[in-house]
């Protein structure tokens, strides 16, 4: 299997879940539209080339990207929104998005849920904690552990006695506040469970799960009330009206069921979405129902006969969460568009829309002059960000997802593979497409501009490598490579030679003049996933999925040692611009540092929440950064 779907779905399996459930530093400002406002971003200066002199002074500078939005929320006052996120919490001023307090929780964030006080912040996480947050300083309360699966939904009781929690292991838990301690466990859904809520008397509880089914519960005895079938798929988001007497469960079959809450009969079901139905919200009067929708859409419902009032579009994207304002006036959807959008509920004009959120990155390039990062994502965009403020300076817009992205020599254009076999040149200043190559059958893993800019190297997962003529166009010359896809490329500082690492998990360097297999270089015991030169080109690296990371002599084919250490999949590797530094990415989202000359591990970088899928110096040494599967690039070095 071709690397780059290898580790989407491995993401989908495990981040990729939040698809299925309620829920799904300090970072540059938010950005407004409507009208469009771009907020300057301070950001402190790496003085120091990274050396193992001051290796372990080296801290991140800033991250670029706030993760994707997982889930929103009102505060019970109304003035404050928040917003869950692979990377934290963030806090948002209700009336004009501006981000008020930033909260690093470390993890995975898929819901978050306000206390009736308005004072607590509940989140569950990827880590299977459920963590208690200060609204006033973002400070930690306490962890509820005790999940042994994502906790993909947390909700306060009404009085705020009280939590739910709903989790991949087909758990409910209920957890007194006052102590930390859980007061039960509700067993009976076969599958994850995806949401719960508490019935605005506190006596019920709600709960719906993968398996199909929504639950009722007695909160005092925990038992089961009884079972709500009838949607034909999973269960994503379930709602009480504000009297109690009516649920609303929105379901993958696309539908909304309103069910009589006593009887347990179903009322009617809301048809019109044509994808999942991932969030229900009653608004205040109970009068309203919103639902949020896999297929971009919000919908707005008359409850009392079903009939559909006004449909919102906007979100380019699955919406995720959706959540009336305590006044009902105004309606918060969160998307996987990397947006969320306020809308006028009675006229269902959009108001606001908060950016700044970002899909996950597959591969980052720095220009040659070090000023310009460039980063390719599952979004269908390729982000120019201007490394001394962190600030995007330009969004390129693609027809596909980007696997990989190269700068040429002089930093004017921008090569891009992709995941439908095009590799794309873009003029970077005015943001146009001057050349796509239509050569390849498979998404395109590694690109690599010769050092004199006038080649263009491609592997892709097609088991096929390609030279192209860049001034031309032309096919220069097909590889002799049938041996499995090929997942990244690499030129010799001097152009003569090309390094290729595959599936089959080999090292192979070809001649590019005539073509020839010069060496193969064997001893991962599983596929190589990148390769680097060094600078001067003696020696080359290797990452591997056997977690290790393999050094080479180039002349002779010898390996000179292996780095192992890390606990997942090595996705990247990249040499300091001295050579004597080696940085690597893996699965396991740790950055780590390396002594070339002695092969010892000099330092750890922690703090992404999800798989590092690339790594690379700045031209000058005194920056490294960090693309993740968690939605962010995060920059490293060394301050004052």
């Amino acid at each position: 299997m071709n690397t780059k779907y290898h580790t989407l779905a491995i993401w989908f399996l495990t981040a990729g879940l939040l698809i299925s459930g309620c829920g799904r530093g300090q970072l540059p400002e938010t950005t407004l539209t409507s009208p469009a406002t771009s907020i300057p971003t301070a950001m402190p200066a790496s003085i120091n080339i990274i050396s193992s002199a001051n290796i372990n002074n080296v801290v991140e500078i800033t991250r670029l990207g706030k993760g994707t939005v997982n889930w929103v929320s009102y505060s019970p006052d109304g003035q404050l929104i928040a917003v869950a996120s692979p990377n934290g919490i963030y806090l948002y001023d209700s009336q004009t998005l501006q981000q008020i307090i930033y909260v690093d929780t470390k993890a995975w964030v898929t819901n978050v849920a306000f206390s009736p006080d308005g004072r607590i912040l509940a989140s569950g996480s990827h880590d299977g904690n459920v963590k208690l947050w200060d609204v006033a300083s973002g400070s930690e309360l306490r962890t509820l552990s005790g999940h042994t699966g994502t906790v993909y939904s947390v909700a306060f009781s009404p009085e705020g006695k009280m939590l739910a929690s709903g989790a991949g292991d087909g758990m409910v838990k209920l957890w007194d506040l006052a102590s930390g301690d859980e007061i039960r466990t509700l067993s009976g859904h076969t599958n994850w469970v995806n949401c719960v809520a508490f019935s605005p008397d506190g006596k019920t509880l709600a709960s719906g799960s993968h398996d199909g089914t929504v639950k009722l519960w007695e909160v005092a005895s925990g038992s089961e009330l009884r079972t709500l079938s009838g949607h034909t798929n999973s269960m994503y988001s379930v709602a009480f009206s504000p009297d109690g007497k009516m649920l609303a469960a929105g379901s993958d079959d696309g539908t909304v069921k309103l069910w009589d809450v006593a009887s347990g009969s179903e009322l009617r079901t809301l048809s019109g979405h044509t994808n999942l139905v991932d969030s229900v919200a009653f608004s205040p009067d109970g009068r309203t129902l919103a639902s949020g929708s896999g297929d971009g859409t919000v919908k707005l419902w008359d409850v009392a006969s079903g009939s559909e009032l006004r449909t919102l579009s906007g979100h380019t994207d699955m919406v995720i969460s959706v959540a009336f304002s305590p006044d009902g006036k105004m309606l918060a959807s969160g998307s996987w568009d990397n947006t969320v959008k306020l809308w006028e509920v009675t006229s269902g004009s959009e108001l606001l829309t908060l950016n700044g959120y970002m899909s996950e990155v597959w591969d980052i390039a720095f220009s040659p002059d070090g000023r310009t990062l460039a980063s390719g994502s599952f979004d269908s965009t390729v982000k120019l960000w201007d490394v001394a403020s962190g600030d995007e300076v330009r969004s390129l817009h693609t027809t596909f997802v980007t696997w990989s992205v190269a700068f040429s020599p002089d930093g004017r254009v921008l090569a891009l593979g992709s995941n439908d076999g095009f590799v794309e040149l873009w003029d970077i200043a005015s943001g146009e497409v001057l050349r796509i190559w239509r050569g390849h059958e498979g998404s395109v893993n590694g690109l690599a501009l010769s050092p004199d800019g006038q080649m263009l190297a491609s592997g892709a997962n097609d088991d096929t490598v390609k030279l192209w003529d860049v001034a031309s166009g032309n096919e220069l010359r097909a590889f002799n490579w049938h041996a499995g896809p090929v997942n990244s490329v690499a030129f010799s500082p001097d152009g003569k030679t090309l390094m290729l690492g595959s599936e089959e998990g080999t090292v192979k360097l070809w001649d590019v003049a005539s073509g020839a297999l010069l060496r193969t270089l064997s001893g991962h015991t599983d596929e190589v996933k990148s390769v680097a030169f060094s600078p001067d080109g003696r020696t080359l690296a290797s990452g591997s999925f056997d977690r290790t990371v393999k050094l080479w002599d180039v002349a002779s084919g010898e390996l000179l040692r292996t780095l192992s250490g890390h606990t997942g999949w090595v996705d990247s590797v990249a040499f300091s611009p001295d050579g004597r530094m080696l940085a690597s990415g893996a699965l396991d989202g740790m950055v780590k540092l390396w002594d070339v000359a002695s092969g010892d591990e000099l330092r750890t970088l922690s703090g992404h929440t999800d798989a590092v899928t690339g790594v690379v110096f700045s031209p000058d040494g005194k920056i490294l950064a960090s693309a993740s599967l968690d939605y962010t690039i995060r920059l490293w070095g060394v301050l004052p």
